[in-house]
């Protein structure tokens, strides 16, 4: 989800909650403790340099269970980030601790803001020698006709 379209949401919506990937919501009474931009400069395991840019919200939560952040509070920290951090429509990561701290991207199901599990994958594989995965056949599907081999074909 990009900036953009968080911000459209929450014009929208009478409360911000979050949904962990399991199913279960963060707790009501989160904070948004980080508006920041991230800026990783890497180079992948094939030599080629890359970098990548997000906007990174930071939840976390405390005793003050009385406490909720409205659409509007988040509206005004995100626009405040744009102005300061010179904040562009980025793509939105999300940092939530739970047993550590989790990496996130971001959707809307209608009603709640969902957290989705990210992924690693190699950037490079052409490079790396990763074989590319072969197409399964099941051989209850593979014509007699068309296959190399037939009964009495000499074949075998």
């Amino acid at each position: 989800m990009k900036l953009s379209q968080i911000k459209s949401i929450l014009a929208t919506v009478e409360a911000v909650n979050f949904k962990l990937p399991n199913g279960t919501s963060v707790p009501e009474h989160f904070h948004v403790t980080e508006v920041g931009l991230i800026t990783k400069n890497f180079i992948d395991c094939g030599g080629t340099v890359r970098n990548e840019t997000v906007v990174n919200f930071q939840l976390w939560y405390a005793n003050d269970f009385e406490h909720r952040l409205k659409p509007q509070k988040l509206m005004n920290i995100i626009q405040l980030s744009e102005k300061v951090l010179g904040i562009q429509d980025y793509e939105i990561e999300v940092e939530y601790q739970d047993t550590t701290i989790g990496k996130y991207d971001l959707d809307f199901n209608g009603s709640d803001f969902v957290l989705v599990n990210k992924q690693t994958a190699c950037l490079a594989q052409d490079q790396c020698g990763i074989p590319q995965e072969k197409p399964k056949v099941r051989l209850s599907d593979m014509n007699n006709e068309t296959s190399c081999c037939t009964p009495n074909g000499g074949c075998c």
